[in-house]
């Protein structure tokens, strides 16, 4: 499994799939697998306009029917007590594509059912859904997707001056809550998960200025860049992305790096998101322009396998998955910026 970006969408064809679309967002009777109650809703919130990467979308009433295409934008959902009537799997296998930290907000709703990421959106599916809202923040949606996707409903798209999977947890969960009615709501989420991390940089004052990366092996090594969910975590912390990293990465969230600037991955504390910790672990150390860098002799090194709940909650950076994620995840930081390279930094438990 490689976690460095979710598939790169396929662009729908023709007016044929389109007057399928209409056919099929007409031709189902069925009751929503989950759907958003009222309560906690501000129906005085409506009619609401967002602006996005492709225009704006004005929602007249309340959802119904969520329908997400984007990658975590569930969590945010849930976080705010709407069960979405489907999500799109990106990793893990989990029922719904609910991972355990967001057991408890889906309670004993019936879990969404689950749309795949493979092969681009499959179009024909959202419609049969009958969506009266589609959430695809966290997406490379085209403009041409957009187009077919607003068709069946209205749709949220990635923010405007956001690069694609570039939206950050704050925005993307300020945005669910308007889209929702849920304004207020998603103010208090993002304020009570901000705490957690100003209580994680007082508590840690040696992340302060100190630079951190994540990566993953991927046509060598692969970075993760400022404007990633990822990176952005880190400097949530305190943490700085180190010289020279936006000049590679641009624009993309991340990219791979040439052999010659392997000297990148030499920061104060390095993580990286591997499929088996052990295996992977070895395999770079094994690298020779890796071996030597000050990150790997003096133990500065965070390995999160993409499997377990830690490195999916590295992954995902949702109000939902931040709260476990910074419980575990800060003490292995801590641990490997303490200065000394005798300090074991411990795995977590895989749970």
């Amino acid at each position: 499994m490689r976690l460095l970006s979710p598939v790169r969408t396929l662009t729908a064809t023709a007016t044929a799939v389109i007057l399928g679309l209409g056919l099929a967002a007409c031709g189902t009777g069925q009751e929503p697998s989950g759907t958003s109650g009222s309560q906690g809703a501000t129906s005085a919130a409506f009619p609401v306009a967002i602006e996005h990467k492709y225009g704006t979308t004005e929602l007249k009433a309340q959802p119904k029917r969520v329908v997400v295409v984007g990658l975590v934008e569930q969590d945010a959902l849930l976080a705010l007590g709407v069960v979405p009537v489907a999500t799109t799997e990106w990793f893990g296998g989990h029922p719904g594509a609910v991972w355990p930290w967001a057991s408890d907000e889906l309670g004993s709703a019936a879990k969404p059912e689950v749309l795949t990421n493979t092969d681009g959106i499959k179009f024909e599916k959202v419609a049969a859904l009958r969506p009266d809202l589609i959430v695809g923040l966290y997406s490379n949606l085209t403009a041409e997707d957009y187009a077919t996707l607003s068709k069946i409903a209205p749709t949220l798209a990635q923010p405007k001056d956001t690069i694609d999977y570039g939206v950050s947890w704050q925005q993307a969960t300020r945005i669910v809550g308007t889209a929702v009615g849920r304004k207020e709501q998603a103010e208090k989420v993002v304020a009570d998960v901000e705490a957690e991390f100003a209580a994680a940089k007082a508590a840690n004052p040696k992340f302060a200025g100190a630079t951190a990366l994540v990566a993953t092996q991927w046509e060598g090594y692969y970075v993760y860049g400022a404007q990633d969910p990822r990176g952005r975590l880190l400097q949530d912390l305190g943490f700085k992305m180190p010289d020279g990293l936006d000049a590679i990465t641009g624009k993309e969230f991340g990219k791979s790096i040439s052999r010659e600037r392997t000297d990148l991955l030499d920061t104060d504390v390095m993580i990286w998101l591997v499929d088996k910790h052990d295996a992977d672990k070895a395999k770079i150390h094994a690298d020779p322009l890796y071996a030597k860098l000050d990150v790997k002799t003096q133990a500065r090194e965070v390995f999160l396998e993409n499997g377990e709940l830690l490195g999916g909650a590295t992954s995902f950076i949702t109000p939902l998955s931040l709260p476990y994620l910074l419980d575990g995840l800060v003490p292995q930081l801590a641990a490997a910026v303490d200065g000394d390279p005798a300090t074991e930094v411990k795995r977590a438990p895989a749970k």
